[in-house]
């Protein structure tokens, strides 16, 4: 097994301060997407909610009595257009809020991998500068697997990282099928204009960000199929001709909600641990 090259030991204590910072910013970065997801989530929810409410008026319009109102001219179309219109500001939205928690996702991704610290210039130089990104082949980025400040070294830090952050990306593909089976709820001359299958693409670049939080299969041209933590993914069934009723719905509703793919406790036993290791604050 190939050891990890141990770092000289000026250029270790030169080393760790700047490891240190590093690994500071990363996690309170980590901890500021976590809030952002949380945000951005809430307001998706809000606007899936107000699309499938718009929806089901529009649905049922024919058969409601709107009482002293049914006499006047017009008055169910107009209804209608304004129900329409709100149907897609709402479908607009939720789409915004999507994209925002797919950044989000991809920025929680690029911090995991940005850890390491890397000498910049040679090891016996004078004066030693460190970067984020591997400047030679000899440096792997741990200070030689050293502890970077009292217990945890680099690796131990990707690794609760890494648990981290996979939560948030099985939760964001969860959160995909949701809003294609929300955009399928509509009046029968909408539906043919926004009918979706998984393969499609919900805005222009979907499928590069989804390449970036590994999402996206090459091989099938397709994004990976949502799943539940710890199983394996089943088939998917989308029903794009069929019209959730409002019991379904409010199921997809919860399970926006409930983010069933990530641990909260979990979450948090991270971000405390990793605060004590380092003695900073993660809210």
């Amino acid at each position: 097994m190939e050891k990890t090259p141990t770092c000289s030991p000026s250029s270790s204590r030169l080393w760790r301060p700047a490891a240190q910072r590093n690994l500071r910013n990363q996690w309170a970065n980590l901890s500021s997407y976590k809030h952002k997801w949380a945000s951005l989530s809430s307001s998706a929810r809000s606007h899936a909610t107000s699309l499938v409410n718009s929806s089901l008026s529009l649905r049922y319009m024919d058969a409601r009595d709107l009482g002293v109102l049914t006499d006047l001219p017009g008055i169910k179309n107009k209804a209608s257009l304004k129900l329409f219109k709100q149907q897609e500001l709402h479908r607009s939205k939720l789409l915004a809020s999507y994209k925002n928690m797919v950044a989000i996702v991809n920025q929680m991704v690029s911090a995991g991998a940005s850890m390491r610290c890397f000498l910049k210039g040679v090891d016996n130089s004078s004066i030693l500068q460190y970067s984020n990104s591997a400047l030679n082949s000899t440096d792997v980025g741990d200070g030689g697997g050293i502890p970077a400040f009292t217990f945890r070294s680099i690796s131990s830090f990707e690794e609760l990282a890494k648990e981290l952050i996979h939560m948030f990306i099985l939760e964001l593909n969860l959160k995909r099928l949701l809003v294609i089976e929300f955009f399928s709820i509509s009046n029968e001359d909408a539906r043919k204009d926004n009918e979706l299958s998984w393969q499609d693409e919900l805005y222009s670049g979907e499928f590069d960000d989804l390449s970036k939080c590994n999402l996206y299969s090459t091989e099938a041209c397709a994004p990976l199929l949502p799943t539940i933590k710890g199983r394996k993914p089943g088939k998917l069934k989308l029903q794009a001709e069929h019209q959730p009723d409002e019991d379904v719905l409010q199921v997809y509703l919860t399970t926006w909600l409930a983010d069933v793919n990530i641990d909260k406790c979990r979450v948090d036993e991270i971000l405390t641990s990793v605060a004590e290791e380092m003695n900073v604050t993660l809210v």
